[in-house]
């Protein structure tokens, strides 16, 4: 059955596209069914016919089909605002582009996600789609036009398949996939038809050195740890460091960095105290100048740890008053920062990042108000949001091919948009594709404000 409903679905990402352009515009909404919902129901409530419905959502024709709890339904526009793509037939708007400038042609863009409802992955893809249908709107009314076509390609879909639909070849840029087994035969297809490549999320191996049309978002761990060591050499010059060792069972996971760190201000003959959360109260004051600004570094991530060490931290505060204290914190801190705000202003924090979601943006606000309209449901809470990740890349990429065609590369300064919450840069890999080398600190100051660095 599970492969039934995945077919299912496959089959209707397939033969659904949406094209936001001066002329056309996008699906209305992506609707969740609800408990009680009928197809005639959800039609009605739209405005639109059963006729158009369905030819929205080919699945509904199958014999005996119904409609469960928390399935997708794709809501069209009424005829003719939308021209749909079926069985691959060719929509009479957008031409394809014949010539390698993109300046003043429909940008077609390919989607070769999990999209579907049946886990984690697929629900995760569906709010990253629709913050790209977003993307486009607000593109279609500054003029750049746009075609979607998006497939669904869960984990065991083996993705040649999908690559011999007639308009996978068309698309000037493909996103995807989420799976490492998918990402090489996706690389050479985009390789033999001159179509860029973006893969959003985490990925293993190093395809992107070997193949020059893959984009890779995701930065390793180690690459982040490298970079976040330089930053922070060059950062705090004339800080004293302070390694506190949190004595918990995952302190190995950020050994790596604090090791690294450690070994690479021994090269530079910097002087650095160590201690422990277990450290007598006499002993731990020790370790902290009274001359210099110290610079606070954990192994641990972890929520209980950081509490237990502002403990520590305003206790010797109470005697040492005039000492001079910040933190060099990790990525996850990111979401303990409503409960933590007010300590990370009072002992300035640093959080290094390459996402950073900034619910007192405006423009932040604005977008979620406007996808909860468009969606009639919340962006998931989770760092980071989803949708936005998907609104920025399709915006960041759609401007830089409008604006540079396929000599775009993605390096700082190429595309003017301004992100709300995913900066690309991207750098050549040798001879190879480009991998993004954005890196950002989130500056918390002690006068409530926030900064972001960006490297």
């Amino acid at each position: 059955m599970k492969k039934i409903v995945s077919l299912l679905l496959l089959t209707l990402f397939c033969l659904s596209a949406h094209n936001v352009s001066a002329q056309t515009n996008k699906w209305r909404d992506i609707y969740t069914v609800k408990k009680k919902d009928t197809i005639y129901g959800i039609a009605k409530a739209y405005g639109i016919s059963i006729e158009e419905l369905k030819a929205a959502n080919p699945e509904m024709n199958a014999e005996g089909f119904n409609l469960k709890k928390g399935d997708f339904v794709f809501i069209p526009f009424s005829k003719p605002a939308v021209t749909t793509q079926v069985n691959n037939v060719k929509p009479t708007t957008p031409v394809t582009p014949t010539t390698d400038d993109l300046q003043k042609q429909t940008i077609r863009i390919g989607v070769m996600l999990p999209l579907h409802n049946l886990n984690g992955d697929g629900l995760r893809m569906i709010e990253y789609y629709r913050g790209m249908i977003m993307a486009c709107d607000s593109l279609k009314r500054q003029g750049i036009s746009t075609n979607i076509h998006a497939w669904n390609v869960p984990q065991d879909e083996d993705i040649r398949q999908t690559l011999l639909e007639n308009e996978a070849s068309k698309c000037d840029i493909i996103f995807g996939p989420l799976y490492t087994t998918q990402v090489k035969a996706l690389a050479n297809f985009c390789l033999a038809n001159n179509i860029k490549m973006v893969i959003p999320f985490s990925i293993n191996g190093n395809d992107v050195a070997t193949c020059k049309q893959i984009y890779q978002v995701y930065q390793s761990p180690e690459a982040q740890n490298e970079t976040a060591i330089s930053v922070f050499l060059q950062r705090f010059q004339g800080y004293h460091p302070v390694f506190i060792d949190c004595n918990d069972t995952t302190s190995y996971r950020k050994g790596a960095f604090t090791t690294a760190l450690r070994k690479r201000l021994d090269e530079r003959k910097i002087k650095y105290n160590l201690t422990s959360l277990k450290t007598p109260d006499e002993d731990f004051l020790k370790a902290f100048s009274t001359k210099e600004p110290n610079i606070i570094i954990l192994n641990t991530a972890r929520s209980p740890e950081l509490n237990s060490t502002y403990v520590r931290l305003n206790k010797i505060i109470q005697v040492r008053p005039n000492l001079k204290l910040a933190f060099f914190g990790y990525t996850e801190w990111l979401m303990y920062a409503k409960v933590y705000k007010d300590y990370y202003h009072r002992y300035e924090t640093y959080i290094p990042t390459v996402e950073w979601y900034n619910e007192r943006s405006a423009r932040t606000k604005s977008l979620e108000r406007d996808f909860k309209s468009t969606f009639e449901t919340d962006m998931q809470q989770r760092l980071p949001r989803i949708a936005i990740t998907g609104y920025d890349q399709t915006q960041f990429f759609v401007r830089g091919l409008h604006e540079h065609g396929r000599a775009f590369t993605g390096s700082r300064g190429e595309s003017k948009y301004s992100p709300l919450q995913t900066p690309l840069n991207f750098r050549q890999v040798g001879t190879g594709g480009y991998q993004n080398g954005t890196f950002i600190l989130v500056h918390y100051k002690t006068d409530n404000g926030i900064e972001t660095i960006t490297y």
